[in-house]
């Protein structure tokens, strides 16, 4: 089987992906969506990163594909639905890089409270302003987390421990870490917090989430960071309060628009703009975080291709099955309907093969279950399996 792996996804995952058995071929950058359907087919597994689309078209024009694995936290590049009509497991790492994001961060905290972006410049350019005006500590001043899920709980953590208050706000009921505080709409943190952190996910609902309005209801003087999606800042509002003074200085490290491959020319209204750091998306860019992120999701792809598991996919019913060690394995995807369990026991039954194991989940309209047993099944039950009117796919397995 063939695996494709876009945008410079770190080596590990084409060791461990080749150790499977795969032929890998490597890309340093995203495709577009002509692309991808001219390179798809025969691939069974699709590496990628946060800039490649993969849209129902694409799906369309992958016959192959089993599985498609997002290399970073988020998975809103790839049409989850179309992706689950079709039978294909979707794979992300939602833990692999989240200190790597948080260190940013805090670094970007310290560094705008500080004024370092514009220091650095004047010094390059030959200029000694050695003055404390507009620099400030951390401690004491109140950072305001939106989105309080695995990275804001993180930065949290490691935010009350330099000394900063804690305020969140989240859609979701979440846990307060520490000494932390939920507010109880968006509005109150942003009347009460020093720094804004925006930590949310890349859910068409939150489109837009913050431009004119918002800014203008964060305290005058107070700093913006956004390292969550780029589609979440209206970058010309946010440009409009710097240049007015009423926002202190931000730090971006995603863009509504991003350049498709390395090197190419980055464009953004908050070029040139004083106190405005701007990174180019490198908040999971870490050697340990990309080391962590390949090792993490490449395994998932292979664990799904050679013994069916789904377990931690985000768009298939979630399966947790023990490794394959010996024995025959079948996973049957099938329309959630009742009785299908019933008639896939009855035909592994009927073969004369015992089962040692059975794990299933169902999510909404898909079912999963996966079979083991003892030996060798024979080919006519799969046959049987794939021409029910429930089926999706059923694959078999082998130690």
């Amino acid at each position: 089987m063939k695996a494709l792996l876009l945008e410079n996804i770190h080596p590990l995952a084409v060791e461990v992906l080749t150790d499977r058995g795969f032929e890998v071929e490597l890309l340093p950058g995203s495709l577009s969506e002509a692309e991808l359907l001219e390179r798809l087919p025969g691939v069974s597994l699709l590496g990628i990163r946060s800039n490649t689309k993969v849209t129902e078209r694409v799906l369309e024009g992958a016959p192959d594909l089993l599985a498609i694995g997002c290399f970073c936290i988020g998975t809103n590049q790839v049409d989850l639905t179309a992706a689950a009509d079709r039978g294909i497991a979707v794979f992300n790492a939602p833990f692999s890089n989240t200190r790597s994001v948080v260190e940013l961060v805090i670094g970007e905290i310290i560094m705008l409270a500080r004024r370092l972006a514009e220091k650095t410049e004047k010094m390059h350019a030959g200029v000694w302003d050695k003055s404390a005006k507009g620099s400030h500590e951390v401690r004491g001043r109140t950072l305001g987390i939106v989105g309080y899920g695995n990275i804001g709980t993180q930065l949290s953590n490691l935010a009350e421990a330099m000394g900063l208050r804690v305020i969140f706000f989240d859609t979701a009921d979440r846990l307060a870490h520490g000494n932390a505080q939920r507010m109880k709409t968006l509005d109150e943190l942003l009347e009460r917090a020093d720094v804004v952190s925006l930590h949310v996910d890349g859910r068409p609902g939150n489109a837009g989430l913050f431009g004119a309005e918002q800014f203008a209801k964060m305290k005058p003087r107070s700093l913006f960071i956004n390292a969550a999606r780029g589609m979440v800042v209206d970058t010309e509002s946010l440009r409009e309060h710097i240049l007015s003074g009423h926002i202190a200085g931000a730090a971006l490290d995603v863009f509504p628009v991003e350049p498709k491959a390395q090197g190419d020319e980055f464009e953004s209204p908050l070029r040139g703009l004083d106190n405005v750091i701007l990174t180019p998306h490198v908040g999971g860019s870490t050697q340990e975080a990309q080391e962590e992120i390949g090792h993490f999701v490449a395994n998932k792809l292979a664990g799904f291709a050679h013994e069916g598991r789904t377990e931690l996919s985000v768009n298939l019913p979630a399966v947790i099955a023990p490794q394959l060690h010996t024995g025959t394995r079948v996973g049957y995807l099938h329309h959630n309907v009742p009785g299908v369990l019933a008639e896939v026991n009855q035909l592994v039954a009927d073969s004369g093969a015992n089962v040692t194991g059975q794990y299933l989940a169902t999510t909404g309209e898909q079912g999963y279950v996966v079979t083991d047993v003892d030996g060798p099944l024979p080919q006519d039950v799969l046959a049987m399996l794939g021409g029910s009117e429930h089926c999706l796919w059923v694959r078999g397995f082998e130690a």
